[in-house]
């Protein structure tokens, strides 16, 4: 696939010029690639796979629409920071479903973890995010200095579904960055929230 810029006929070209090339936009990207005809292979394993698809795509909407801890907008942007955290380019929604298909390719369980609140304290972050129903029982919250979390962590506290934890000793007036890891059961293993942040007082 190549990127393009002008005059290659790629100023927010799209759909295919006779059947030798198709213009597409591409994740922000004017991008063309050969024509080619279109299959739908029905192998167990492409069933599969996008049976894992569907499954992660009707949680994302199940837990958008929930009336208890629903995925916010603040959510959505803490999920797009975490995908923004790999070389390529991912929405939050892109980033959401990767890790449930991955979860379930691994033969593990996928989670949609909701309403991820951070409250600044005294060189402190107290900080939250509901597992809905309560299958998570345990988990810990990474923090660090930048967006890849890996300063330290600390044990979550589990309350039917709210896992809650305080990040301790932090300087004041800097940016810190959190996100939760599912630790129990064995089957969430994997499973890991949206990156958020705060600044402590």
């Amino acid at each position: 696939m190549a990127k393009l810029k002008a005059p290659l006929l790629s100023l927010g070209a799209a759909g295919a010029l006779g059947k030798a090339v198709v213009f597409f936009p591409w994740k922000g990207i004017n991008a063309a690639r050969q024509y080619v005809v279109p299959t739908n292979p029905k192998t167990t394993g492409q069933n599969t796979q996008r049976g894992y698809v569907t499954a992660a795509v009707a949680n994302i909407h199940a837990v958008m629409q929930t009336a208890s801890h629903p995925l916010s907008a603040a959510d959505k942007i803490a999920v797009a920071l975490w995908g923004s955290t790999y070389p390529t380019p991912r929405t939050w929604f892109n980033q959401l479903v990767k890790n449930w298909v991955d979860q379930l390719v691994a033969g593990l369980l996928g989670f949609n973890l909701t309403d991820g609140t951070t409250t600044p304290g005294a060189g402190s972050l107290a900080v939250s995010i509901w597992a809905l129903g309560d299958d998570i029982t345990a988990g810990r919250f990474y923090w660090g200095t930048t967006k890849a979390c890996t300063s330290g962590w600390v044990a979550s506290a589990d309350a039917a579904g709210n896992h809650t934890g305080t990040i301790p000793s932090l300087t004041a007036g800097v940016k810190y960055y959190w996100q939760f890891q599912a630790t129990a059961p064995a089957s969430y293993v994997g499973v890991k929230s949206g990156v958020y942040y705060g600044t402590p007082t």
